[in-house]
């Protein structure tokens, strides 16, 4: 049996990480992990393997930029480097994100759609529900 998949969700608020996580937990076999900062963020880093990192643009918590989170988390020397994505429904935001080194993210917005599914299933498929 494969060990469970870990996403790592950072910077949303309250209704969106409860969206987020119902998205990956009914339709993925993973463990969902929260850092409301980026402090919170390297350290669940240094110490889990994680497979997949979603990224807010806007931190709820302090509105500091989740483009410095994407930065150095491709930057930091992880024995295993996760998949990250961007979470933001600013299309030019994607583009950003995905010209340092992430995968093309979703936004709210679509977050229950068939593309949004198909992302997060190249990732975490195999161990689907």
């Amino acid at each position: 049996m494969s060990q469970k998949k870990c996403v790592l969700s950072i910077g949303q608020c309250r209704p969106d990480q409860a969206a987020i996580t119902h998205l990956l937990t009914t339709n993925y076999d993973v463990d969902v992990l929260t850092a409301d900062l980026r402090q919170t963020a390297n350290e669940l880093l240094k110490q889990r393997t994680v497979d997949l990192v979603l990224v807010n643009r806007k931190l709820d918590a302090d509105y500091s930029d989740g483009m410095e989170i994407i930065k150095d988390i491709l930057g930091a020397d992880l024995p295993q480097r996760p998949a990250v994505m961007l979470v933001s429904n600013f299309p030019e935001w994607q583009d950003k994100a995905v010209a340092m080194g992430a995968l093309r993210g979703f936004g709210k917005a679509e977050l229950n759609s068939a593309e949004t599914r198909a992302k997060l299933s190249a990732l975490l498929a195999g161990e689907g529900k």
